[in-house]
């Protein structure tokens, strides 16, 4: 199995081009502790989940309901 690493290097563009995906990261299941892929939405919708795999290269794929992500303004 490839390295999470490169995997998200990968496949980040092509997720992120899925309509209400906001980010992609490497995260890490619960209460395993083992790496995972981690998929932030605005939100979370049947439709949206038939459009993600569950999975990427043997890496479980994770969604998490973020809501829209702004960018912070600098500090004036």
């Amino acid at each position: 199995m490839r390295d999470i690493n490169q995997v998200l290097s990968e496949h980040d563009k092509a997720l992120l081009a899925i309509p209400g995906v906001v980010g992609v990261y490497v995260g890490q299941l619960e209460p395993e502790g083992l790496p995972c892929l981690r998929v932030m939405v605005v939100r979370k919708t049947a439709k949206l989940r038939r459009m993600l795999p569950e999975e990427l290269e043997g890496y479980r794929l994770e969604i998490e309901e973020t809501g829209v992500i702004r960018p912070m303004r600098p500090n004036e």
